[in-house]
């Protein structure tokens, strides 16, 4: 029966990763955590649990769980993020599988908790994930923020009932950082790959974004939960082309 190893990576997670971890329980023949040198009781709750735990200097998340993959010891992974929780239902499919392992990879539904409430739109649901894999199928690419497994030509991919649980904002001034924080992330991760903003690009991406969860994504059934989801999305969206262009304008002066 093939063997799993379960990849965390983890910064200050101590609200979130013994539930990450519990619902690993036979699951998981090895749990690996890759710290970024936490500064609260990360590292202790993890030691409650019979986990491998690595502390590495964060290289930005695609690059860290690529780190995070090289320290597992079998090739079949699960990789999660510490504030994720496998559902019951999801666990039985895993352990299913497990006697029956037919694709190279699987993915599966995402569903996210906004504030005590569990979102059914706005782009949230099903928000499918690829998150059970072979490591000799691929890496995690793209960018180092919003980063996806990539899988080498040809790999087949199954598909898992049962969701993954996701805790990403727990009060709507954690989303208003976080969002904050990721609009100048992603905006230096674009500018890296040579990605323009023009003066419209700001206001049009802004526009979109919210027009696209809000009415396309079926956030207006979310509730006021939905139209601040996506009122949120859109600023990020907005903030990120906007420090795009700042960073263009900064690089085409130095060139001069």
């Amino acid at each position: 029966m093939p063997k799993i190893s379960a990849v965390i990576i983890t910064y200050n997670e101590e609200m979130f990763i013994g539930r990450c971890l519990s619902s690993l329980e036979g699951v998981a023949d090895e749990i690996v955590v890759v710290d970024s040198f936490s500064t609260d009781r990360t590292e202790e709750i993890c030691k409650q649990y019979n986990v491998r735990f690595i502390k590495h200097a964060f290289e930005g998340y695609r690059d860290q769980k690529n780190f995070a993959l090289r320290q597992a010891t079998f090739g079949n992974i699960l990789s999660l993020d510490a504030d994720e929780a496998l559902s019951d239902k999801l666990r039985e499919s895993i352990i299913a599988i497990k006697g029956n392992w037919k694709y190279d990879s699987y993915l599966f539904n995402r569903r996210n908790n906004y504030c005590g409430k569990w979102i059914n739109y706005s782009g949230w649901y099903p928000d499918r994930q690829l998150r059970l894999f072979k490591t000799k199928d691929g890496s995690w690419g793209e960018l180092n923020l919003h980063e996806r497994f990539i899988l080498s030509n040809g790999s087949s991919i199954g598909k898992l009932e049962g969701d993954l649980l996701h805790w990403p904002f727990v009060t709507v001034n954690d989303h208003v950082e976080k969002m904050g924080r990721f609009s100048v992330i992603g905006a230096r991760e674009f500018h890296k790959v040579g990605r323009k903003s023009y003066f419209f690009s700001p206001v049009l991406h802004g526009f979109w974004g919210f027009f696209r969860t809000y009415f396309i994504n079926g956030g207006f059934l979310d509730g006021s939960n939905g139209y601040l989801i996506c009122s949120l999305y859109a600023k990020s969206a907005y903030n990120k082309y906007k420090h795009l262009r700042q960073l263009n304008k900064n690089k085409a002066g130095i060139k001069k």
